[in-house]
């Protein structure tokens, strides 16, 4: 199955009053590594689009701004009309936070419609 990783530093927005990530950024680099693997794999998105049917994060080590971390995300399953992705946020080599979501293939009006046979290939 197909893979990314993507590497960032945790921005100071990424963070709440704690000074600690915000439990909302993980889901966001998440996304971008999704995107960056999508572009990566050329997978044709057509007029479908991708939102999210389930969320899921286990936070394991706090983050601050500013430190360095690693997000791999991995295609775990490929559904009739879905794909779950599971990442992982490594820091310094430890694992910080662990997590999972499924997006469901949609066309414009909003209904689940069988993953393209295009999009399958590049994803498996």
């Amino acid at each position: 199955m197909a893979e990314h990783v993507y590497r960032t530093r945790v921005a100071w927005s990424d963070t709440d009053a704690s000074g600690r990530i915000h439990f909302t950024a993980p889901f966001r680099w998440a996304e971008n590594a999704e995107h960056e693997l999508r572009r990566e794999l050329a997978v044709p998105l057509g007029s479908g689009s991708l939102p999210r049917r389930h969320v899921e994060a286990d936070y394991l080590r706090a983050l601050s701004a500013g430190d360095e971390i690693e997000l791999h995300l991995r295609v775990e399953a490929l559904g009739h009309t879905s794909i779950t992705f599971a990442w992982k946020v490594l820091s310094g080599g430890e694992r910080c936070v662990e997590g999972r979501h499924v997006a469901v293939w949609i066309d414009p009006s909003g209904a689940p419609q069988p993953l393209p046979d295009a999009a399958r290939r590049l994803l498996a």
